[in-house]
């Protein structure tokens, strides 16, 4: 790898990329499986979204607790699993709490394609239409933040009463003639082509940005936190893991104008993988009812190095 490809993962992608976070559309909201097709999944942690050949494309998700729902979408390339301190702390609130592995990731379904935002708001559309929720709090953390943004501006905000985007991926990462804040497309090419290379190896290189462990280990994360991480992101789909690669290039600018709902972000102002001033600080000012917090010191990771600020901040606005 060229040492400028190097330079350009190190300086603003860490390493890596974003967290977060496709081929032809064979699974989008156009061409799903039925609703009561899905409906009979429900209830054994699975819910079918497509087909691939002669099988069913299924989210695992896990549904615990009761009261006010909120569903926590996981980033790249972890599962839902990574919520595992928010999850505690909300339903000691009383709250429920819906996890879901993203398609290619976790204890779903690893389909060669629809590794795309159209596709993953349509997954999303189906678990929330599935479990008929309602007035329900959508959460994402990095590559999960364009979920809540596509479907919103896909699908509208009638299911949704707040919104919170954590380590946020929008509006748009591409440097353009009308984007001039955004990263060269050389980047992301650069970074596709050290994921064919050796993904093992590059996986651990973004774990170590993702949170800053030159800085936090010992304090804020162990060096099991880091394995146990990258055993999940590993066992992921190798195809899906690179494919999402094109879909954080995705322009959010349209979507980001149809959230009319309360919403919170929340970033760390040390953020290696994306950093605020690329993405958080520019998404805040698009939106009209919007809290904005950095938290001082914060890695990319701080679902787990920040966590009790996070639940705090996060408690406190979905009341």
């Amino acid at each position: 790898m060229s040492e400028e490809i190097k330079y350009n993962r190190r300086r603003f992608l860490g390493g890596a990329a974003l967290t977060l976070a496709a081929a032809t559309l064979p699974v989008s909201a156009k061409g799903a499986t039925p609703l009561k097709q899905r409906s009979k999944n429900a209830t054994n942690n699975f819910i079918t979204v497509g087909s691939e050949n002669s099988k069913s494309i299924d989210l695992y998700y896990e549904d615990l607790g009761a009261g006010q729902p909120v569903v926590l979408i996981h980033g790249w390339p972890l599962n839902g699993a990574s919520w595992e301190k928010q999850t505690a702390a909300l339903l000691a609130a009383g709250r429920r709490v819906i996890t879901y592995d993203r398609r290619g990731f976790g204890s779903s379904s690893k389909p060669s394609t629809g590794y795309d935002y159209d596709t993953f708001a349509a997954d999303l559309n189906a678990l929330l239409t599935t479990l008929d929720l309602q007035k329900v709090d959508l959460v994402g953390f990095s590559m999960g933040t364009g979920e809540v943004t596509r479907y919103i501006g896909k699908y509208g905000s009638a299911r949704v009463r707040k919104a919170v985007l954590i380590g946020t991926l929008g509006p748009y990462l591409v440097k353009t003639a009308d984007n001039p804040e955004g990263v060269e497309a050389s980047v992301f090419e650069g970074i596709k082509a050290a994921i064919k290379a050796d993904r093992p190896a590059f996986l651990l290189d973004f774990l170590h940005n993702f949170y800053n462990y030159d800085v936090t280990a010992g304090k804020l994360v162990s060096e099991r936190v880091v394995d146990a991480n990258w055993n999940v992101a590993v066992q992921a789909s190798a195809i899906g893991t690179l494919k999402c690669v094109d879909s954080w290039v995705e322009d959010f600018r349209k979507d980001i104008l149809r959230n009319d709902v309360p919403t919170l972000i929340i970033h760390g102002d040390a953020d290696r993988i994306l950093p605020p001033d690329a993405t958080s600080r520019r998404q805040a000012k698009m939106i009209k009812n919007v809290k904005f917090v950095e938290l001082p010191g914060g890695p990319h990771g701080v679902l787990w190095t920040h966590a009790d600020q996070v639940n705090s901040e996060l408690l406190s606005f979905l009341k």
